[in-house]
């Protein structure tokens, strides 16, 4: 079983809907309880940093998504701004994040040499930088949707697991221990995005 938390900072549908597509049980979550009982996780978001922390705490979840994953190792996948609130903290905000992993989030610069248009929209491709489950037998070519101005800056570069390129080279995916993230949209993201959450559902601590 898939838990996806609902707290109020997009819609989770399609992501319901992509995991039963794909033949896995799944799920919404909203309160302490439910993340407490959650055998897998998935942290999802859209808009702003310090909206998305805030609508956590608001809820009293974050003290709950803790102690799940350090105390019990519950695999949690945040996507989008999701993946941006494992981190410590963004330049897009004040407030800390999650702190799974050490790094912070910045916001893409066009240059004249890399002169680019934020946010980064649409299909790019993403190449691995270290094994890892969900990333098994990936197909060659995968391609994944973006909508995002903002990117984690890992403090430890092993945290990150698949980089993609939007002007500079940036982290696609960040992984520590039973947490990952993912930047782009798996739920958006056809076949390489239902195979990817696929994998995530046999996932175990």
């Amino acid at each position: 079983m898939i838990s996806v938390l609902e707290y109020g900072v997009g819609n989770i549908g399609s992501i319901l809907n992509m995991i039963r597509r794909a033949g896995h049980e799944c799920a919404p979550v909203g309160s302490p309880e439910g993340v407490a009982s959650a055998e897998r996780l998935i942290l999802p978001g859209v808009g702003s940093f310090d909206f998305g922390m805030r609508a956590l705490a608001d809820r009293g979840l974050v003290e709950p998504i803790k102690e799940a994953v350090l105390s019990r190792g519950m695999p949690l996948l945040g996507v989008c701004l999701g993946m941006q609130m494992l981190c410590e903290g963004s330049d897009e905000g004040t407030l800390p994040g999650l702190g799974f992993i050490a790094g912070r989030c910045r916001r893409f610069q066009s240059t004249p040499e890399h002169p680019i248009k934020v946010p980064h929209m649409g299909w790019s491709s993403i190449r691995p930088t270290r094994d890892h489950p969900l990333l098994a037998d990936l197909a060659p070519r995968s391609r994944f949707y973006f909508v995002h101005s903002f990117h984690a800056v890992c403090a430890d570069p092993a945290d990150r697991l698949a980089a993609a390129d939007y002007g500079i080279e940036f982290s696609a995916m960040i992984s520590r221990g039973p947490v990952v993230g993912a930047q782009f949209h798996p739920e958006k993201s056809h076949r390489f995005g239902m195979a990817m959450l696929s994998r995530f559902a046999g996932l175990s601590p």
